[in-house]
Order: C-alpha cells, then sequence, then structure tokens
C-alpha cells in the first residue's frame, strides 16, 4: 500500500439502506467504490486521521465519494438539506461520524465544516460517458429500489452515442443487465458471449445467411450494451475489462463487413465497383476512428461531444449499428448487395463529414474548442 493511500483519509460507513440495488446493500455498494478509489475503509473511527463518513440510507454516484475524499471540511447534503456525508478532520473525526449517524448535521460542530449539495460538490458533466447530469444522491428505502435502479442505470448510458443504442436498447438493456446483476454475472462473461456472437456473425455472413447472421450480430450489440452498464451499475469495471470489451468492438466490424461482401457473392449477387466499395467500407471505417483520434489528439476532446451537430452527427455516423440498419433492411427485401452499397456510400460521406469537422476545429479559436454539454 502506498504512503499517499496511508496518509489519506479512512472511510466509514454509517446507518443502513433499506433494499438491495442490483443485488447489493448500500454499505456493500459503497465498500466496492472505497476500494476503486483507495480509500482504507475502517469499521471505527481512527483518530490519527481524517475521515469520510457516509450514511449507507443514501445512494451515492462514485464521483460525489471521490470529491467528498479530496475535500476536507466538507459536509454533503441532499436535496432536503439534510446532511449524508462528511469528510472530517482528524481532531473531528469522531464527533462528525456520530453526528451522522444520528441524524445530525456535522457542520454545527465547528466552523471549519461546508454544508454543500451534489451538484456543488461534484460536476453535472461527465467527460467519459459524454453527457451532462446531476450526480446521483438519492435515499435508499424499499419503496425507492427501482428508482432508485432506474436512476443509476440512467446514469450509466452515454450521452453521445448511435441511435439503437441511444434510444432502442435502454428498456430491455436494464431487464437483462439486473438479471445479470441478480444471477451474480461479470461484465466480462457477458462480453464473452458477446464475443461469441460475433464470430458467428461473421461465419454466417461470409456463407450467404444474412438473417441468421444478423440475428447474432444484433444479439452481440445488445451485449455490448449490457456489458458496460453491468459494470458500471455494479461497480465492477476493471482495466482489462476495459480492454476486452473495447477491443472487441473496435476491431470486428471491418470483419463483418468484409463477410457480407463474400456473402454476396455466395448467394449469387454482385456488388458494382466491387473493388472500391470493398476499400471503402473497410479502409473508411479505419479512416473514420483515425480521423477521431486525430481530433482527439489535437483539441483534448471527443469530436462528437463538440457541438450539437457533432453529438447528433454520432446518431447515424457510419459505425456499426448505423451499418447494420441499412444492411438489415436491404437484407429483408433480398438485396443484401445493395445494403452493401449503401454502407459504402455512407461510409464515404461520413468520413468526408468527419474531415470538415477536423477543418472547422483548426480554423476556430485557440482555446474555444470545448463540448457543449459542458456548458
Amino acid at each position: 500500500m502506498s504512503s499517499e493511500v496511508q496518509k489519506g483519509p479512512r472511510a466509514l460507513t454509517v446507518g443502513r439502506g433499506d433494499g438491495r440495488i442490483w443485488g447489493m446493500s448500500s454499505a456493500e455498494r459503497l465498500s466496492r467504490i472505497y476500494r476503486r478509489l483507495d480509500l482504507v475503509e475502517t469499521p471505527a473511527v481512527d483518530l490519527s486521521h481524517p475521515v469520510v463518513a457516509v450514511d449507507a440510507g443514501w445512494v451515492f454516484d462514485e464521483s460525489l465519494i471521490k470529491a467528498l475524499a479530496g475535500r476536507e471540511g466538507a459536509v454533503l447534503v441532499d436535496d432536503a438539506g439534510r446532511a449524508v456525508a462528511v469528510h472530517a478532520p482528524a481532531d473531528l473525526a469522531y464527533a462528525a461520524s456520530e453526528a451522522l449517524a444520528a441524524g445530525n448535521d456535522p457542520a454545527g460542530l465547528d466552523p471549519r465544516f461546508t454544508r454543500l449539495t451534489a451538484l456543488e460538490l461534484g460536476s453535472a458533466y461527465n467527460s467519459a460517458l459524454r453527457k451532462r447530469e446531476p450526480p446521483v444522491l438519492e435515499r435508499l428505502t424499499p419503496e425507492t429500489v427501482r428508482a432508485v435502479e432506474k436512476r443509476l442505470f440512467q446514469g450509466s448510458y452515454k450521452g453521445v452515442t448511435d441511435f439503437v443504442t441511444k434510444y432502442v436498447w435502454p428498456a430491455p438493456a436494464r431487464v437483462v443487465t439486473r438479471w445479470c446483476a441478480l444471477a451474480k454475472m461479470t461484465p466480462n462473461q457477458v462480453t464473452f458471449i458477446g464475443f461469441v456472437m460475433v464470430l458467428a456473425a461473421t461465419w454466417l455472413f461470409w456463407h450467404g445467411h444474412f438473417g441468421w447472421g444478423l440475428v447474432c450480430a444484433w444479439i452481440m450489440t445488445f451485449l455490448d450494451t449490457v456489458d458496460g452498464k453491468l459494470a458500471r451499475v455494479t461497480l465492477t469495471s476493471s482495466k482489462w475489462g476495459n480492454v476486452f470489451d473495447h477491443g472487441i468492438d473496435l476491431v470486428h466490424p471491418p470483419f463483418w463487413w468484409w463477410a457480407w461482401f463474400v456473402g454476396v457473392y455466395a448467394v449469387g449477387q454482385e456488388i458494382p465497383y466491387a473493388a472500391l466499395s470493398l476499400a471503402i467500407v473497410v479502409g473508411g471505417y479505419v479512416a473514420q476512428r483515425v480521423e477521431e483520434g486525430i481530433f482527439l489528439a489535437l483539441f483534448k476532446l471527443e469530436m462528437h461531444a463538440w457541438r450539437p451537430f457533432d453529438s447528433f452527427f454520432r446518431l447515424i455516423t457510419a459505425r456499426r449499428n448505423p451499418n447494420l440498419i441499412l444492411l438489415t433492411g436491404c437484407a429483408m427485401v433480398g438485396r443484401p448487395d445493395l445494403g452493401f452499397t449503401l454502407v459504402a456510400i455512407w461510409t464515404a460521406v461520413c468520413f468526408v463529414v468527419h474531415a470538415i469537422q477536423i477543418l472547422q476545429g483548426l480554423m476556430a479559436p485557440k482555446g474555444s474548442i470545448q463540448s457543449w454539454l459542458a456548458k
């Protein structure tokens, strides 16, 4: 254990929450947050260290606990003004934690304490998820369990993503995510099932079995939503899981498009300007990801989080799910060849749009590029 962790505040959970969320008690969820933040949890106040005392009767966004741990003297209050957590200096650690456990306000103990709401302590903008949403701070009772779970699930969703992920998958994904949490499935297990679907879809596309291939492909895209949400709501994300999940997401689409191309010929159809179309679809996918990387390197901001138009265009840009919509529609009318051509055209259009976005960024005044969601 590092010396920084040794010298940092201790974490103490007081009170209790009535109900289990995503298969966990509130205290268990807090313990996971402490571990993720490298806070040493203690069953009793250690008078040689400051203490971050948290009432388990509320459910907290991880970002709030992180912000509280970095702000000694802060008292976090809910919307009704009730004190729910405190970061007390060592000399006041015992008195502050006892006051919090008794339902009293630690801020009255010493003028060094400052009462802060969730928005004053944390931030409404989440750069990792590219969204603007207040951090979660909800009272936990048997009656509020489902509402709290729904709130946490919504909080785990990216604000800027494609049309299917944003508008079609949320309702069924929340149900399946809850099943997985109760069954103690890990996000990596869900990701592995998705990987099997990737392989199955690739083989089926290659042999011209487009219907069953699309079934496997859409199952994979759905599970790709579930595994990330499961990791976030159960606080079980890991570096390996992140690499496993995002690695599959990044690599598999060109193989699907190549397999679809081969499958079109397997069923006796042809694609106009075949070599050029294949180069645009496969090479265009890679080129667009390079464009996004260039924008991020130049401006330290995700391209799709810059302006309202950029976020809108992410809904339909030529990535996996929008392309699958085109392929599915054409396969349903017996024209997988036309589906591939439409994907090639749309990929070329999106490549040009992304190139224009980079040029606009280069022409913008220095320091002016920031997410519209953060304003």
